[in-house]
């Protein structure tokens, strides 16, 4: 059984890898843009440094209709995959300081906590060997509607938004948005 569970993670590890080495392709849904995903709540006009999609929501998780989910699992989970990645060239403009150490203790000291709070599945976190500006973090939800959910829940948390302010640091962001394969192990 435990060679197993530690296969199933080397699986899913490999996988991951495989998918941000290849670029990703599918189902690439940009977030709101760097700034707006970390501006000051008067820059954003909403009042709390909310982040999230601005689009309208794409289909993610179980039964997904074709075409798009003619390859995806019924039973899939909603996962995001999200990469920031910190410009230095930003740090100390304005209302922005800190670089990638900074995100990392953003969330040490309590991100994780306030998503795994607001009903969002942290799944990994990783520091991309590449480019050591990016963090690089995968999540996870029952289905779309539980994502968004969940996103508002994290984004009226008060953790999050002293956290936010305490570690200001100037980001850009890439978010993908994806179900399971059919055939994946992971769902």
């Amino acid at each position: 059984m435990s060679q197993r569970v530690v296969l199933t993670r080397f699986a899913f590890i490999v996988i991951v890898i495989g998918m941000l080495t290849a670029g990703l392709t599918i189902g690439i849904f940009a977030s709101q843009g760097s700034q707006a995903a970390q501006a000051p709540p008067a820059a954003q006009g909403q009042g709390r440094g909310a982040r999230g999609p601005a689009a309208p929501p794409a289909p993610c998780g179980p039964s997904i209709a074709p075409p798009l989910g003619t390859n995806t699992a019924k039973d899939s989970r909603c996962f995001e995959l999200r990469m920031y990645t910190v410009d230095p060239t930003r740090d100390g403009v304005g209302q922005f300081k800190g670089g990638i150490d900074d995100l990392h203790k953003r969330f040490r000291e309590g991100e994780v906590d306030v998503f795994k709070e607001s009903g969002v599945d942290v799944m990994a976190v990783w520091q991309d060997l590449g480019d050591p500006n990016t963090l690089i973090y995968l999540l996870s939800y029952k289905d779309r509607a539980a994502r968004d959910a969940g996103w508002a829940k994290f984004n009226a948390d008060p953790k999050w938004d002293a956290l936010r302010r305490k570690y200001f640091v100037p980001l850009t962001t890439k978010v993908y948005m994806m179900s399971a394969s059919d055939y994946s192990p992971l769902k």
